[in-house]
């Protein structure tokens, strides 16, 4: 299980050194792809074999189905940590996600969320103060 939120620095070959408490998860292989909200999703193999199987059952005769499928597939790309547990974050995927050197890497149960920094601060602060109203709308949800 992925928790927590951690900073993180991206080198000049974007290679970003994954917290070191996530490594084990990620040893047996991962999977980065494009997120939302401007972030970017770091799935452990398995949990990204899940996810891809649900995405390729989406009704093709739906244009939200196959935009959604498109994002996440075609911008996917296998990652393996390198000995000093690193990846490297393809550099198409670091601009679609506005990625400079600083990073947050947040912990989303199954997944890793990683985030420019700045964007990051941004999207917390807004939704910190939108909180309450979430909250409430998920409480109809039964949550």
């Amino acid at each position: 299980m992925f928790l927590g939120e951690y900073n993180h620095s991206i080198d000049d070959k974007g290679r970003l050194a994954v917290p070191i408490k996530f490594r084990a998860d990620l040893s047996k292989g991962a999977v980065i792809t494009r997120g939302l909200d401007g972030s970017l999703f770091l799935f452990p193999l398995e949990e990204w074999g899940k996810l891809a199987e649900r995405l390729a059952g989406l009704p093709l005769g739906r244009a939200n189905s196959r935009a959604f499928a498109r994002l996440m597939l075609a911008g996917a790309m296998d990652v393996s940590l390198d000995k000093q547990g690193r990846i490297v974050i393809p550099e198409y995927l670091r601009i679609y996600a506005g990625m400079d050197r600083q990073i947050v890497v947040a912990g989303l149960y199954n997944r890793l969320e990683l985030w420019d920094k700045a964007k990051w601060e941004i999207y917390k602060t807004t939704t910190e103060g939108e909180a309450a109203g979430i909250a409430e709308q998920l409480g109809e949800l039964g949550l």
